[in-house]
């Protein structure tokens, strides 16, 4: 039972994480590999991570197939990120968590956002975009949304 983000969504978060043609993404929730494919039209890198094993797999062998080069997926509990390929110029987190998660604030260069959907599952969320600056983050309420829970693995 996955689903995918409204194209309107979609290309919200996209135009909020402000790509540009050098950036390296981080994407927590792979799902489909849609917004993914959208990250590596704009981006030079996306690393993307999945915690549903056959999820991940669909999403690999769609990506490929398609061409994309400039992907690089795990399957991994997203909540800490992927440290060893830090820092990203922008992380985008395509479920709804409780709160943001420590290590993805962590793995952002100075200037790097971060867009992600907060709020209790059962419940509308508030989609957040921050933007680190030295030693805080500019916070950003950029309206109400509904996401799929963000899972642990």
């Amino acid at each position: 039972g996955q689903t995918i983000s409204q194209p309107y969504i979609v290309a919200l978060m996209t135009e909020l994480l402000e790509i540009k043609a050098d950036d390296k993404i981080l994407e927590i929730g792979t799902g489909s590999g849609y917004q993914t494919a959208v990250l590596a039209e704009l981006a030079a890198e996306v690393y993307t991570i999945e915690t549903i094993e056959p999820l991940a797999n669909t999403a690999k062998h769609t990506l490929s197939r398609l061409g994309y080069q400039n992907i690089n997926l795990r399957i991994a509990d997203g909540y800490f990120g992927w440290e060893e390929k830090s820092p990203f110029d922008a992380i985008i987190v395509t479920a709804a968590a409780e709160e943001t998660p420590s290590p993805l604030k962590d793995q952002l260069i100075d200037g790097g956002r971060l867009v992600i959907p907060l709020g209790s599952p059962n419940n509308i969320q508030t989609l957040w975009r921050f933007i680190k600056q030295k030693d805080f983050f500019i916070r950003e309420n950029t309206g109400f949304v509904r996401f799929v829970p963000f899972t642990r693995k």
